[in-house]
């Protein structure tokens, strides 16, 4: 009897699937790399809502959804505002996730996350929020509703490739909790307030903030070197490196990292945001170091930089501290059995009576 679900698995699925021994994502049979480049955000989400939330969906009907939404979501806002504009951030998105109605739309609930996180920046600025302009993409609108004006192009952009790349990442912790609530004929709303609560930990959601208190740890020594080595000597581990799925490389890391240098064409190697500071040789040199210290003292899970949340050290204050044992990930076996097969509608289909789990190293 095992004492967890690592490795279990609990759900077919054809929305995405994670190959990490070859560093793959595919989402409804396309990479990460071509949906960021041909469909954006609000495109990627057509392709997964297609045949569960509308058939035939479309990136001009996303975007026509989630404006509706926004535009929805803050006439809402003095519903939980007031009172989640005295908590941290991550408290006060939960109370707005959970002041939702029962009988909220999936664009509903997806629209009511960028609102809120804007009316929370906001109001932890002393401003007041800013009404969304529903003719705008998620991206853009999210960063004005931040900012109070318009914003370039080129930022637009590099937060609409971060939205598209993380999109999906199979049937994470977070993603099990919302299906098991789920099945109990709970709301959608519910199972997304359960789910949140899942991701906040910081084993999950909250695992960047961890890599950024290293970060500020290793610019207190003054010695990125002589931090590692120590650490590394020491049987540490460096937090931001490696992957319990993805052995080689994370895709997503790939694309962000492509974003960072369209972001800033001039720096040679993208830095690391920590504490709102502006990224900088030290970042660089760190993320450089840990990946050449990691070369020499490989686990097995190789030492790659993971994705990047600039956000990180806002939205996951306090989670440091309550690191646990484990984290318990069940796995989902794509229904297709090629990326371009003919999708299977059947969005998580329990496994049939008798039919037996393959090992983890069991290819499709």
């Amino acid at each position: 009897m095992s004492d967890g679900l690592e490795g279990v698995v609990a759900a077919q699925t054809v929305l995405s699937h994670a190959d990490g021994e070859y560093g793959i994502v595919w989402v409804r049979g396309h990479t990460i790399g071509e949906l960021v480049v041909r469909h954006g955000y609000e495109g990627t989400i057509a392709l997964l809502w297609d045949g569960f939330a509308g058939d035939g969906l479309t990136r001009e009907d996303i975007v026509a959804q989630l404006g509706a939404g926004r535009t929805l979501a803050f006439s809402r806002l003095g519903d939980w505002l007031p009172a989640a504009a005295r908590r941290p951030p991550i408290e006060g998105l939960r109370m707005a996730l959970a002041a939702l109605p029962e009988d909220s739309a999936p664009a509903t609930i997806a629209a009511t996350l960028p609102v809120a996180i804007a009316a929370l920046v906001r109001a932890r600025g002393g401003k007041p929020p800013l009404p969304p302009d529903p003719a705008l993409a998620t991206a853009a609108d999210f960063l004005r509703m931040v900012d109070g004006a318009a914003v370039e192009a080129r930022l637009i952009t590099a937060l609409d490739t971060y939205l598209t790349t993380v999109i999906d990442n199979g049937l994470g912790t977070s993603t099990f909790a919302a299906r098991v609530i789920i099945s109990t004929r709970a709301s959608l709303a519910s199972a997304v307030v359960g789910a949140y609560g899942a991701f906040t930990g910081a084993l999950h959601g909250g695992a960047p903030g961890l890599a950024l208190d290293m970060l500020d740890e290793i610019a207190a020594s003054g010695d990125i070197d002589g931090w590692l080595d120590r650490t590394l000597a020491s049987g540490g581990r460096l937090m931001g490196f490696g992957h319990r799925v993805f052995r080689v490389r994370d895709p997503r890391a790939d694309m962000l990292r492509g974003a960072l240098r369209r972001l800033d064409p001039g720096q040679q190697t993208p830095g690391l945001r920590a504490g709102g500071r502006a990224p900088g040789a030290g970042g660089a040199a760190t993320a450089q170091a840990g990946s050449a210290a990691g070369g020499q003292y490989r686990d097995g899970c190789g030492a790659h930089p993971r994705r990047h949340r600039p956000a990180a050290r806002g939205l996951h204050a306090g989670l440091r501290h309550r690191a646990g044992a484990g984290l318990d990930r069940p796995r989902a076996r794509a229904a297709a059995q090629r990326p371009d097969d003919p999708p299977d509608l059947d969005l998580y289909r329990p496994l049939a009576r008798g039919m037996k789990h393959p090992r983890n190293g069991d290819q499709l």
